[in-house]
């Protein structure tokens, strides 16, 4: 015989999607240091680079520039 829970959803969600996740989906929360510690990381890991911004315009104006020869 399974178990159910008397409260099928998370009171504490303010979404609607996340009310109605199970209550394990919760449990495994992290501890503020080690969030804090993993958006740090994640901050340095996408930083844009010199050449990450030339390779965006250079692609951008390429993309402009066919644009505009299908126009004309």
């Amino acid at each position: 015989m399974s178990r159910r829970a008397l409260v099928l959803t998370h009171e504490q969600a303010g979404h609607p999607f996340r009310r109605s996740l199970p209550s394990r989906v919760f449990r495994g929360a992290r501890p503020p240091a080690v969030e804090a510690a993993e958006d740090a990381r994640a901050r340095t890991d996408w930083q844009l680079t010199g050449g990450d911004w030339r390779s965006f315009l250079s692609a951008y104006c390429v993309s402009l520039l066919a644009v505009a020869a299908f126009i004309i």
